[in-house]
């Protein structure tokens, strides 16, 4: 049976798997391999509900499955308590990328919390530091081994805690030693952007860039603040957007769409939406527009010209990686190669790089699509 890995897309002869990709969503804490978890976990004195890495990785899948985003975050309580050293935040980052690069990643942003992992007495500035030194070892031992992958770091706020301005200013100091972003992460309903105001207002001045969750667990409300109090350049998940979009049946058997002011505001003005299709659908962040993946949102964002982002956001609770994401999309909505592309040019073009990094990024995406 050809994997999703081999298959090749109408458009291109090149196997899905190798088609080079752009990831934009995708969590530190959540993208774990599951014998990175058993081997540290005795050293941590973490128990575990598994012995094995593939009883383990079933374990996560399946508890992240309830439709609860609550439910959903539980279960980070065990990765997050194996990255409280240097060493083991050191090894995660490299192995994380190795992964993007062997699921075809040119460019990934890795976003945590970096306030998480301060248990054991690492400084957030040790915990960056020891990240992003994961990151180069990765980056490095890629391109001796012929490979090219280029990747960043996100640095998250959680939303529940007040310690907002301590980490723009946190991810201020690193944004010329591999920070990328900012983003404010955890449970989105009763927490909104707003809370983070001043962070936001500072990172503005200091022409930082911003995405946030928004449009996850919470509405249109959520996604508003994020761009009103939070300056979001891009938006975390955003598919409750579709709530602003009304569809209807004419006479003549052809459909109408009117959009609603902020929907309108975010597809005039480009707003890209970094959606994760078996997140979403495992935190039921979608349920009006019917059930499973052709339920998703995805498609009618997409056919009505926003600019929709394909990613993972936790691979180890999802079982997926990049190029599965895609892969479902193509069953659910029967894209091609062209499509596809689509996505990652969208995603290239969103990536918090400089104007001339994102140029070669989509240079690397048209001619990886386009070779025979």
């Amino acid at each position: 049976m050809t994997t999703d890995a081999e298959r090749i897309l109408p458009g291109t002869r090149v196997p899905l798997g190798e088609l080079p990709k752009i990831s934009l969503h995708d969590h530190l804490d959540g993208g774990l391999r599951a014998q990175t978890i058993i081997d540290l976990a005795p050293a941590a004195g973490v128990e575990l509900p598994a012995d094995t890495a593939d009883a383990l990785a079933s374990w996560f899948v399946e508890s992240c499955s309830s439709g609860e985003l609550v439910d959903y975050l539980k279960t980070f309580d065990i990765t997050i308590a194996v990255m409280q050293t240097a060493e083991n935040l050191t090894r995660i980052a490299q192995e994380f990328v190795e992964d993007l690069a062997k699921d075809g990643v040119i460019y990934g942003e890795l976003r945590w919390a970096p306030e998480q992992h301060q248990r054991q007495g690492l400084t957030l500035d040790q915990a960056v530091e020891a990240v992003q030194a994961g990151i180069d070892e990765a980056v490095e031992a890629i391109e001796a081994d012929g490979g090219w992958i280029r990747a960043g770091q996100l640095i998250s706020a959680m939303r529940q805690n007040d310690r907002g301005m301590e980490i723009a200013q946190l991810a201020l100091r690193h944004r010329d030693a591999g920070a990328h972003g900012f983003d404010i992460a955890g449970p989105e309903k009763g927490f909104p952007p707003s809370r983070f105001a001043d962070a936001f207002d500072l990172l503005a001045r200091e022409c930082f860039p911003v995405t946030v969750h928004a449009g996850e667990a919470d509405g249109l409300e959520s996604i508003r603040s994020a761009l009103v109090d939070g300056h979001a350049l891009r938006i975390g998940h955003g598919v409750c957007i579709a709530d602003d979009i009304e569809l209807e049946e004419g006479d003549d058997d052809a459909s109408y769409v009117t959009l609603g002011r902020l929907a309108q505001w975010i597809k005039d003005r480009g707003i890209p939406l970094e959606t994760s299709p078996s997140s979403n659908l495992q935190t039921a962040a979608f349920t009006a527009w019917g059930p499973g993946m052709t339920g998703h949102p995805f498609d009618v964002l997409y056919q009505l010209g926003f600019r929709v982002t394909v990613n993972t956001d936790n691979r180890l609770m999802s079982g997926t990686s990049l190029t599965r994401e895609v892969a479902l999309l193509v069953d659910a909505f029967g894209y091609d190669a062209d499509d596809v592309e689509q996505f990652m040019v969208n995603a290239a073009e969103a990536a918090f790089l400089p104007l001339e990094d994102r140029e070669e990024l989509i240079e690397r995406i048209i001619a990886g699509f386009g070779r025979a």
